[in-house]
């Protein structure tokens, strides 16, 4: 059960709501298609390019959250908000592990930067070249994999025995040709010189930093400062002493890779109060009479808040299929739940947030 300390009333986080009145639109059509139960390689590029907006930049790389308390939510989410739907998010890494507890149909994931495009792309290639967590670990940190791993290790099990082998030149070289020809001929996704470089440039980050890369680690991110590191957050819990991190366990694992293998892992470069993206991912949802399970925002709102933008972004999310049970994910910083680095999450109910919003153009 959520509590009050998981509502949406957040002092310097969130505006006052008025009462517009606005009610969750289920859009049902005639003759509307379903969502497919996967797409071609095709059809997962046409989607991006026609969903996507103009590059933009962000005062990080970010290449991987900073929120160790991420898991604390689960278990109020998964109470709340509903399975097999559509997931959206921003960012990085912290999105596979609020998937692979929700589980949905179908994930859109957008970011203002198209470096996070990049990432994607490339953990794309890592989720369908390794067959298992201990594989995929290896050609994320190109470190050669460790004997006595099996499919029940543990995530800290996992990290441990990396640990103690060192990363590897050849294997990097090697590994990075092997993500570019399944991205450019298995995939035959048509991307250009901008992108390769983009997604050599984020796996070079994690080449060479390996498992203890933070977030403020690459060159984008100004310096460095205390932060959870990839171990850190792979090993976390939900504060009830389980490990729900997408490297947890092989199905937490797997149920990301199988939506990778059927192109249903859409990222997507736009701004959440800018005018096409957010929209453009409602209409295909609508279409498709699908509704949002969740929508993890981390802290962008405060930046829309401070460029007045936030009325915008309420006014797009208005426009996705919502109904009760659709649910925000918020990373806010106020120790809610311990001392120390990173960001604490907290829910919001979609469906009654958005009512704080105008009508509908």
């Amino acid at each position: 059960m959520m509590t009050r300390r998981h509502s949406l009333l957040l002092v310097g986080v969130l505006l006052t709501f008025s009462a517009a009145g606005l009610t969750p639109q289920r859009d049902v059509r005639a003759g509307s298609a379903s969502l497919p139960d996967r797409m071609t390689d095709r059809q997962f590029w046409n989607l991006i390019t026609e969903l996507s907006e103009p590059d933009g930049s962000f005062r990080s790389d970010n290449l991987l959250s900073n929120e160790i308390y991420l898991q604390y939510v689960i278990p109020d989410l998964v109470g709340a908000a509903r399975t097999r739907r559509a997931y959206l998010g921003v960012g990085p890494e912290q999105n596979f592990t609020y998937i692979a507890a929700l589980r949905p149909r179908i994930v859109f994931i957008v970011d203002v930067r198209r470096g996070n495009l990049q990432l994607h792309l490339l953990y794309k290639a890592l989720f369908e070249l390794s067959a298992n967590r201990a594989e995929f670990v290896g050609r994320l940190f190109a470190k050669p994999k460790p004997h006595g791993l099996t499919s029940t290790s543990t995530a800290e099990e996992i990290f441990e025995a990396y640990a103690k082998v060192d990363t590897s030149d050849a294997l990097y070289q090697q590994y990075l040709l092997d993500v570019q020809h399944h991205l450019l001929k298995k995939r035959k996704l048509p991307l250009g010189a901008d992108d390769l470089k983009g997604i050599e440039y984020v796996y070079f980050a994690f080449y060479w930093h390996g498992p203890v890369i933070q977030y403020w680690s690459s060159t984008a991110g100004r310096g460095f400062r205390d932060a959870p590191t990839y171990v850190d957050l792979m090993i976390a819990n939900d504060g009830q002493g389980r490990n729900r991190s997408y490297l947890a366990t092989e199905e937490n694992f797997r149920s990301i890779k199988d939506l990778h293998a059927r192109n249903l892992f859409v990222p997507v470069v736009g701004n959440f109060a800018g005018p096409k993206a957010l929209r453009a991912v409602g209409r295909y949802l609508r279409a498709r009479d699908t509704f949002v399970s969740a929508f993890y925002l981390s802290n962008v709102e405060q930046y829309l808040s401070r460029d007045g933008r936030w009325h915008a972004f309420c006014n797009n999310v208005a426009t996705l299929p919502l109904d009760g049970t659709s649910m925000f994910i918020r990373s806010v910083r106020n120790g809610m739940y311990g001392r120390g680095v990173g960001l604490d999450s907290v829910l919001g109910n979609m469906a009654t947030e958005v009512k704080s919003c105008t009508a509908l153009p």
